[in-house]
C-alpha cells in the first residue's frame, strides 16, 4: 500500500467531524458527550458531574451555549493532533525509502502536512 494512501486512510479513521460534534452537542450536550467525542475528556467529566447536581445546571446551561461556538475549534485541534501523531509515528517508512525525483502532489492539503512533518 502506498504511504500516501495509508496516511490518508489513517487520518480519515481518526478525523473528528464538526457535524457529529454538533449533533452530540444538541442531543446530549448537558452530559458532555460532544466533549468526550472531541477529545476533551476532563471537561466532559466535569459537565457530566455538573449535570447530576441541581446547582450545576445553571452554569452548565451557559457552558452549553458557549460550546456551540467552540466545537469547530475543538474538532480542528483534535484533527491537527491526529496529523502530528501520524507524522511522528512514521507510518510507512517515508524516511527509509529513497526520495523520488518527482512526487505527485496530494489532492488533500492535510496529506501534504503529514508529508512535510515526516521530512523534518
Amino acid at each position: 500500500m502506498d504511504d500516501d494512501l495509508r496516511a490518508r486512510l489513517e487520518f480519515e479513521a481518526r478525523r473528528k467531524s464538526v457535524g457529529a460534534g454538533y449533533i452530540l452537542w444538541f442531543l446530549l450536550g448537558f452530559l458532555g458527550a460532544h466533549r468526550f467525542y472531541l477529545g476533551k475528556t476532563g471537561s466532559g467529566i466535569v459537565q457530566l458531574l455538573m449535570c447530576l447536581s441541581i446547582i450545576g445546571i445553571i452554569p452548565l446551561a451557559f457552558w452549553w451555549i458557549a460550546d456551540a461556538f467552540l466545537i469547530p475549534g475543538m474538532a480542528r485541534e483534535e484533527n491537527l493532533k491526529a496529523i502530528k501523531q501520524l507524522a511522528s509515528s512514521g507510518t510507512g517508512g517515508a524516511n527509509t525509502r529513497p526520495h523520488r525525483i518527482e512526487q505527485k502532489r496530494a489532492i488533500d492539503p492535510r496529506v501534504e502536512e503529514i508529508r512535510e512533518m515526516r521530512r523534518r
